[in-house]
């Protein structure tokens, strides 16, 4: 496994794997036409241009035997509203459903929290379906631990999966 930085340059690649990936795992968590809704809105051109030359806003590739098998997103800046300071945020990281349960997940969650520890950062934090309990479980075993309660705010996501915990990981000082 290997993360690589993605930068405007990879752009196209960046956006076939964000819709890949984020497709083939949640295609079944939308009502009808919402996938599609997100996708066009959050893997746009336009809005992957504006994460990739936002300094706050940063896009991992995963990459297995040569091959990119997932990405990481994170947002490099605190929320202040959360409380979690000196932190930053694990917005996304999905892996190609046929690359699951390899430990690919695992090392690229490792390595991006070794980057980020390096960086002075003391704390990461992420949110998760809280009827997710296998992601529940594999961010458990990453030393993360229940914050806080939140829900999702998106339409045509189905109703009974809205309900988010917010879970944080603390850095050894």
């Amino acid at each position: 496994m290997e993360l690589k930085k993605a930068f405007l340059s990879d752009l196209i690649d960046l956006k076939k794997i964000c819709i890949a990936a984020y497709s083939l795992n949640f295609y079944n968590h939308w009502n009808d036409g919402g996938l599609e809704w997100y996708v066009n809105k959050e893997f746009s051109t336009e809005r992957l241009t504006s994460d990739l030359t936002d300094i706050n806003m940063e896009y991992y590739f995963i990459q297995h035997n040569l091959k990119v098998v997932g990405f990481i997103k994170i947002c490099t800046n605190s929320r202040p509203n959360l409380q979690i300071e000196n932190s930053v945020e694990l917005e996304k990281i999905y892996v190609l459903p046929e690359c699951k349960g390899i430990g690919i997940g695992k090392l690229a969650l490792k390595d991006i929290i070794k980057r980020i520890e390096e960086r002075g950062k003391t704390k990461m934090f992420l949110s998760v379906i809280d009827t997710n309990e296998n992601a529940i479980s594999f961010y458990k075993k990453l030393g993360f631990e229940f914050h806080s309660k939140t829900t999702l705010d998106i339409p045509y996501f189905k109703e009974e999966l809205k309900g988010m915990h917010r879970m944080v990981k603390e850095f050894n000082p």
